[in-house]
Formats: C-alpha cells, structure tokens, sequence
C-alpha cells in the first residue's frame, strides 16, 4: 500500500495488506501461547533475535498483537512498536528498561496522576526526578544535569490541558543528544505526530483515542527512528546487535514483556486494532463538540474559567493552533461557586459520572476529590488543579444535546 494514502485509508486496509491468513481482511485472535517450529534453529533463531517475524511464547507477542504494533508504527511513521497491557505498563517498561540508578529524568510538572505516582517510585529506586513547567524550555534546559537520559512530555496535560514548548524541548534534546519521550494519547497521530518536533520514543495509552469504546485496554511504546540508540549508554550489550535503530524497542520489548510480563492480550489487541479504524471519525466529531462546548462553557456567568487548547483564551492557544489540526476531546472548567460542582455533576443527564478517558459517551469528574485526592494539596496547587476543576472527556452524542444539558444543569 503506498504511503501517500489517507490517514483512515491505511488503517482500514492494513491488515490485508501486512497479510492476513485465508484471505481475511482482519487479523485473527491467535490465542495460542506457544509457538513451534520444525527447525529447532529456527527456534534458536527467535531466542537469539536473528529470525525475524518469529514467535516462541506468547508474553512477549502473538501474531495479533504484532498486527496491532505495525499499525501503530504506520500511524507515527515509525520504525517499531511494542505494545503492552495498559498505558501505565507502557511508560512503566519505558522508565525501568531504559534507567537505571543513579540516572536523571527531567518530567512535566503537569503529568497524569497515575503517572506523577510512578515518578514517586522511580525515585524510590533510586533514579532523580525534576518535575518543572515544561512551557518554558528554558526551565527544562536550567534542570538538566550531565547524568539526564530523559525528557518526559506529554503532548496535552489532563487534567488542566496545558501544553509543553514541544519544538524547543526536541530541539534542546538534540542538541543534547538526550532521549525525547513524548505521551501523545489524548490528541493522538491523526491530530499531531511527536516525530515532527524530535521525539525519540512516542508512548500511547491505546485504551483512549486510539481504540475509544471503552472497552480494550492497551499501551504502546513507539521507536520514531530518530534516536541514536549507539549513544546511549543503558543499552545492554545483549541487545546492541542488528540495526541500531531496534535496539531500544529490543531491550524494552524484552525486560518489559519478557521479564516484567506486562503483556497485551491479542483479544485486546483485536479490539483496540479494528476501533483504530475509527478513530478520525471519532476525533474529529469529539473535537468540533469540545469546540463548541467549551465556547458555551467560557460564555456562561456561572463559569469562572475554562480550559481548552482551542479557545482564545488558553495560555498556549497560539501553540496549538500552530502544532495540532484540532483540539481532541479532553477540556476542563472551574465553576465561580466551587461548592456547587458536585451539585452540577449530578445535574447533568447525559455526561456519566466515571473516570477514563476518549469513551464514545462523556464522562465526567471532579478532579480534586478523585483521580489526584491521593497527591494532596500541595501537589495540586502545583499543578494548578482547583478544588472546583471537573474535567470532561467529550464523546459522541451530538454536541447541542451536550450544550443543553449544560444549560439546565447550570440554571439553578
């Protein structure tokens, strides 16, 4: 299939195209977990990573999930992808393969709960942390120290939607020579390619944009190609053989599945590979609602602020604008009367009471009282997170339905 074909088009004709058994258009569910061969030096070959395509057990792959890898390789015009469980056993891989002790990692202050939690234990283990407000490269460039491996982003910040200076952190880390991994979930590549601004590594929890639904979990870690993992001291001498290009994929795929067991399940696998299939559809409808919500939202005397990368008013407006085609379906609001939000949530009829994130149905939540009461109060004034913030997670009912509901909701 050539590569100049629509973003859909190629993910719909995929699997056809990658080869699939007896003339299916979708990859099966292999579910079998070990693999033969006829040839025990075929099976040698697997062991010792020079027959490529191979299968031997299925923690570290199954011929479906690797459907699933190579699409997703596609869709950030990669060079590799290895695919795990849940987004957190993704960047979790990512973090514990690639540092060791004694390491420095410079992180977005403004990360996802969960993921602020892990950088808590990473510094358990003895890998240093700085947390800074990565809109200002220039307080990226002042953490960095000569033992930094890694600059950690993510490419729109949940819950307060702020967004990093993407270009001049990819351009300060090649100038360094220092790995840029780059969590671009919420907009995903259809809306913005971390590649274009030098990240080396791109991390996805599959679970949200990419198969939407509600109803696979997933993770990935994906190899843009553009790292030269031969300068990279962590690499074990194990995996430094073959096309350098592989040999980062290569040392995570192997401790992260292989060792760590955090596997994807092909039925999981399946399920996030064929909501791939839509996911501009769902985008770009989630997008233009969250549009037009937030513009009522900022417009209504109850709300004191709203926060959406698409609006005037955002902080990064001008950013987003320039790195992303739209605004995807995450957006948060603080009402003036931060005591009514539980009142307003239960208000609401359509947008469900649930935490998660890129379902086809609106979710909804306060922030303070749920996904970061476990960070305390310090860290969310840190953050930004107000004691009134509720953040949305727009689906795809249809967007004057959302807004009506919004409007008796915040009648009273």
């Amino acid at each position: 299939m050539t590569t100049n074909t629509g973003f859909t088009t190629q993910i719909v004709h995929a699997d056809r195209h990658f080869g699939v058994e007896h003339g299916g258009l979708h990859k099966p569910i292999h579910t079998s977990v070990q693999y033969g061969f006829d040839k025990v030096e075929d099976l040698i070959g697997v062991f010792q990573g020079t027959l490529k395509g191979g299968y031997n057990y299925a923690r570290q792959g199954t011929p479906t999930t690797a459907a699933l890898e190579s699409k997703l390789t596609q869709m950030e015009q990669g060079v590799g992808t290895v695919s795990f469980a849940t987004g957190m056993a993704a960047i979790t891989a990512l973090f514990l393969t690639l540092l060791r002790a004694g390491d420095h990692l410079v992180s977005s202050r403004f990360v996802f709960g969960n993921t602020n939690s892990l950088l808590g234990t990473m510094e358990d283990l003895g890998i240093a942390v700085s947390k800074v407000d990565v809109r200002d490269a220039g307080l990226v460039a002042a953490a960095l120290r000569p033992e930094t491996r890694m600059v950690f982003v993510e490419t729109v910040a949940n819950p307060g939607t702020q967004i990093p200076d993407l270009e001049a952190i990819g351009q300060l880390c090649r100038d360094k020579g220092i790995l840029f991994v780059v969590d671009n979930t919420i907009l995903s590549p259809l809306l913005f390619r971390p590649k274009d601004v030098g990240a080396g590594l791109v991390i996805h929890a599959l679970t949200k944009t990419i198969s939407g639904h509600g109803n696979a979990l997933g993770g990935a870690v994906i190899d843009t190609g553009l790292f030269d993992w031969t300068s990279y001291p962590n690499i074990s001498a194990a995996y430094r053989k073959g096309d350098p290009k592989q040999w980062g994929l290569m040392q995570v795929r192997k401790k992260g599945l292989r060792d760590m067991g955090g596997t994807l399940s092909s039925q999981h696998a399946h399920l996030i590979s064929t909501g791939a299939e839509t996911l501009a559809l769902r985008i770009t409808h989630s997008s233009a609602t969250a549009m037009a919500l937030a513009e009522f939202l900022e417009s209504h005397p109850a709300i004191a602020k709203v926060h959406y990368p698409m609006l005037a008013s955002h902080p990064q407006h001008a950013l987003a604008k320039k790195l992303f085609k739209a605004g995807s379906w995450l957006m948060s609001f603080e009402l003036k009367d931060a005591d009514s939000c539980l009142a307003v949530i239960n208000r609401l009829k359509l947008p469900i009471a649930a935490t998660g994130l890129a379902d086809n149905r609106t979710l909804i939540i306060p922030v303070a009282h749920t996904i970061f009461w476990e960070a305390g109060a310090a860290v969310r004034a840190e953050m930004g997170i107000a004691d009134g913030l509720i953040r949305l997670s727009v689906g795809l009912e249809d967007g004057a339905d959302l807004v009506a509901d919004f409007a008796q909701a915040l009648a009273s």
